[in-house]
């Protein structure tokens, strides 16, 4: 079997869906593997590297010619694969709600698409799991993008001219980034409080060593929905939220927002009355600022300055850590081909639990019921 491993084509993005450590374990299973030429080069890899793991290196037609499993980190545009025959696996994050028109042209191909952030969030998968690999490293960078546009130190300084006082950092969402966003911003020695709509988040928040700040005796206060994602708030809660965080957001300097609901624009989390009560200096970074933003104000791709206060809207935040994200997202790749290898086969066989959640496309038709729904 032979799998090709293409150079991302999206402006921006800089990571790749294989290193030359799962190029070598691929070639262990028995497969082939094509890499077209430069592309690892802005994640810090060579070709040479990838020649050097086993693979062959060339153009695009020469990586795709024969191709049986197509590796991406962002879908690669279905007018880019002259020559991929019908039935073959196109294996990458495909952003399906936005990019529905890709997806309809994949099944028009008679590709079978396979969404790796539609992965379910069940133990087996937990090492196939693009979404918390990508999101733990967003988290990490979102404090240090934090940190590059504050204008202050993190920690508490004590001086021979006098002491300074150590930032205070809110993160909103405490999924898998936001744990990462706290355990960085304490790391550095900011005063670290968050919150999130499900309750069962303040036990993470303090076994980090943060302050848990939640609204008490409103419905909606679980917030949990399917696959340990946050569900919406109820209209109580996001009422009794607002007046809890405009008087906490007030004090603090840097805020760090994560909240996502697959599928759905991104919940507003801050509005621009609250951030205009935020001290000049201060620093809001929009992890979800590419889905519609949790802060009114935020702009994708850009730092904007409001009544003072610098709002960061980073798009493709795991690619800004181009080297550790393709290790991460490579090895996801990796594991979730291996554990579905059928050696007899040659090729990977898979059930009816995860194939039928990822897939997307299959026999000229879209097969995913998210879709469909």
């Amino acid at each position: 079997m032979k799998i090709a491993v293409l150079k991302e084509q999206a402006d921006g993005e800089r990571r790749v869906s294989a290193t030359p450590e799962t190029v070598k374990k691929f070639i262990a299973l028995g497969a082939t593997l094509a890499v077209e030429t430069g592309a690892g080069e802005a994640a810090s890899i060579a070709d040479a590297a990838y020649a050097d793991a086993g693979a062959t290196v060339g153009d695009r037609a020469a990586t795709l010619a024969g191709a049986e499993i197509v590796l991406g980190v962002q879908g690669p545009d279905p007018a880019t694969l002259d020559g991929v025959a019908p039935g073959v696996w196109i294996v990458a994050s495909l952003n399906p709600f936005a990019e529905r028109a890709r997806v309809d042209a994949y099944a028009a191909a008679g590709y079978e698409a396979l969404a790796m952030e539609f992965m379910p969030r069940i133990t087996r998968a937990q090492s196939m799991d693009i979404l918390s690999s990508q999101s733990n490293l967003s988290g990490y960078k979102a404090v240090l993008d934090a940190a590059a546009e504050y204008d202050r130190a993190f920690p508490m300084m004590m001086t021979a001219a006098g002491t300074i006082s150590a930032a205070k950092a809110f993160v909103m969402g405490v999924g898998v980034a936001g744990l990462q966003a706290i355990a960085t911003a304490r790391r550095l020695g900011a005063q670290v409080s968050a919150t999130d709509v499900r309750a069962a988040t303040r036990e993470q928040i303090q076994s980090l060593g943060a302050k848990p700040i939640f609204v008490e005796n409103v419905a909606g206060i679980e917030g949990e929905g399917t696959g340990g994602y946050a569900g919406e708030m109820s209209p109580e809660y996001q009422a009794a939220q607002a007046a809890l965080v405009s008087g906490h957001i007030a004090k603090q300097d840097i805020v760090i927002t994560t909240a996502l609901i697959p599928g759905r624009a991104a919940p507003r989390l801050i509005s621009a009355a609250q951030v205009a009560s935020m001290k000049p200096g201060s620093v809001i970074v929009d992890l979800a600022v590419e889905q519609g933003g949790n802060v009114e104000g935020s702009v994708a791709g850009e730092v904007v300055v409001v009544n003072g206060v610098k709002i960061v809207g980073h798009r493709n935040v795991p690619s800004r850590l181009a080297a550790d994200a393709s290790a991460l997202f490579s090895r996801n790749l990796y594991n979730f081909l291996n554990a579905f290898w059928d050696k007899e086969a040659g090729r990977p066989v898979l059930d009816a639990e995860i194939g039928d959640a990822i897939r997307l496309t299959q026999g000229g038709k879209i097969v995913n019921p998210r879709l469909l729904a």
